[in-house]
């Protein structure tokens, strides 16, 4: 029965670290899927981590079952990290909280959540953004449209266009906004341009679906949370997918979270029983380990002191990378004004390389990035930047 079937194409990022595995130059260059690395390369265990592990390990006594939804304590911590301790949602009771195996599980219990109350809404997401964004609503059955977001002239956004766009949406249509670090631009908006999206998502009607996947990659735990609570403040009803890939570092452990927000306790339990029918047809239970992790960290404030101090070094570390990549591409003669590189969030940018250039690097110079030029900057090291920088030059004096 399966002699018929034709392969599937690659996936757009995930297949590029195939090609870069089975890449034999000792050169070879991986700036395409969205993991950190240190300086040295290397994609680290947290040592915050690894002492959650090991106080978890000493105490553990059941390999039972999770409930569906996670244990309450780990949505606790979730909504805490999500709004801030002492918020009036998380005190009203208006959140339920779903442990997900990472954040593209988040993503897609949503969205089989939102295809069943919702059945005729249309999911709008920003032109761009992450490639699974349309697989992954797509395969829910809905129907996806775009709004403008990123300004390829300008490299920046193009909050004027986006405005536009948003006041438009109908009433009970879904749209998709990336929290913080969008993927793949690396443009953020303002605190008072969040402001604005809010008040129209209350005027309009339509529900914000926020992909928070970055949190404290930004500007800061705290600061990068504006966007969830401007939605707060003005919308009574809206959904939170969180991923703890990055910010925790647990990318093989695929520990994320589903929070849906309602206008009361009563709504917020109802719905979120619709949810849990969701997750039951799909995994049926979360796997414990990641959010075990999360939970222990989030509540010894040892732990969280030193996770803390750790997310601000990866933070650091990718944009002081940005700066030192700008620099080597001007000392290094390559044409063009790259400075926007340096004022993105996160770890993704859109560097300005066209498909022909990108071709260009991974055939002749085995340097992997995503088409559209999306560079995964946590990727560069001070091993490979001189080699990306002199080969982004012949890049751009070949096509």
């Amino acid at each position: 029965m399966f002699d018929s079937i034709l392969p599937a194409p690659p996936d757009s990022i995930l297949g590029l670290t195939e090609a870069w595995k089975a890449d034999p130059n000792p050169l070879k260059v991986n700036l395409g899927v969205g993991v950190y690395k240190d300086a040295a390369g290397n994609t680290p265990i947290l040592a915050s981590v690894k002492a959650a592990e090991a106080a978890i390990l000493q105490a553990a006594t059941t390999k039972s079952y999770m409930p569906i939804g996670g244990a309450p304590e780990y949505g606790r911590a979730v909504q805490e990290l999500i709004f801030g301790d002492g918020h009036e949602i998380i005190g009203g009771r208006r959140a339920r909280s779903a442990h997900t195996p990472g954040g593209t599980a988040a993503l897609r219990v949503g969205a089989d959540f939102l295809r069943k109350v919702l059945p005729t809404a249309t999911v709008w997401l920003s032109a761009p953004t992450w490639a699974n964004h349309k697989g992954v609503f797509g395969a829910a059955g809905f129907p996806t449209a775009d709004y403008p977001y990123y300004d390829a002239l300008g490299k920046g956004l193009d909050f004027t266009r986006l405005r536009e766009a948003l006041e438009k949406i109908p009433a009970g249509d879904i749209v998709l906004l990336h929290a913080c670090c969008h993927n793949p631009s690396g443009v953020d908006l303002t605190g008072d341009q969040w402001q604005m999206v809010a008040a129209i998502a209350a005027r309009c009607g339509w529900l914000p679906f926020l992909d928070f996947a970055y949190q404290g990659y930004g500007d800061g735990l705290a600061q990068d949370r504006a966007g969830v609570l401007a939605l707060a403040a003005a919308c009574p009803e809206f959904i939170v997918a969180s991923s703890f890939s990055k910010n925790f570092g647990l990318y093989q452990d695929r520990t994320g979270a589903l929070t849906l927000v309602a206008g009361s306790s009563a709504a917020a339990n109802h719905a979120f029983s619709q949810v849990e029918v969701a997750i039951r047809v799909n995994y049926s239970n979360p796997p414990a380990h990641g959010g075990l992790i999360v939970t222990r960290i989030l509540s010894d404030e040892t732990l969280r002191d030193q996770w803390l101090a750790e997310l601000t070094a990866m933070r650091e570390h990718i944009a002081a990378t940005r700066v030192r990549f700008v620099a080597a591409l001007a000392s290094h003669g390559v044409p063009g004004d790259f400075s926007f590189i340096a004022r993105q969030k996160g770890m993704f940018s859109f560097s300005g390389l066209s498909d022909a250039q990108v071709r260009f690097l991974r055939d002749s110079k085995s340097i992997y990035i995503v088409g559209g030029g999306r560079i995964n900057v946590a990727g560069i090291t001070s091993k490979n930047l001189e080699y990306l920088c002199t080969s982004i030059r012949e890049a751009l004096a070949s096509t």
